[in-house]
């Protein structure tokens, strides 16, 4: 199997959070597995701090949570050098763009399911975000 192929298959495997691909070609056969180690130790580590974060969020900010549908890179501007979809103190209406998720080479615009005013951006721009992490705060 080609070289290019194969990290390219390296490549997905780490973009589309899988945790195990197998591929055949003929007599070939690939096999890529992330580790899941760190993923345990992390969790275990962070289990005590989240149980305090978000009780105090919540006391002190209001408004609803807009999480990630998927895990990926995190974009607050359609390309580079633009003005963000959204700020802070943005007014939304259902169906606007917040940002862009860019998962598996796909951009993947990310819609707000409720109107309001875009209070906080919890993502930093450019940065790996998982499934189900916070991007915005909607009021």
């Amino acid at each position: 199997m080609d070289l290019r192929k194969i990290k390219k298959l390296i490549e997905l495997v780490e973009e589309s959070g899988i945790t195990e691909l197998q591929v055949r070609s003929g007599e070939e056969e690939v096999r890529i597995s992330r580790a899941t180690l760190p993923v345990a130790t992390q969790s275990v580590a962070s289990v005590p701090e989240p149980a305090a974060a978000p009780v105090e969020a919540t006391s002190a900010q209001s408004g609803d949570v807009v999480a990630a549908p998927m895990a990926g890179t995190f974009y607050r501007a359609p390309a580079p050098g633009e003005t963000p979809f959204v700020a802070p103190g943005a007014t939304v209406a259902v169906g606007d763009v917040l940002c862009i998720i860019e998962s598996m080479k796909m951009m993947n615009h990310i819609e707000t399911e409720e109107a309001g005013e875009v209070v906080a951006v919890l993502a930093a721009d450019g940065q790996p975000i998982e499934t189900g992490a916070p991007l915005f705060r909607i009021a």
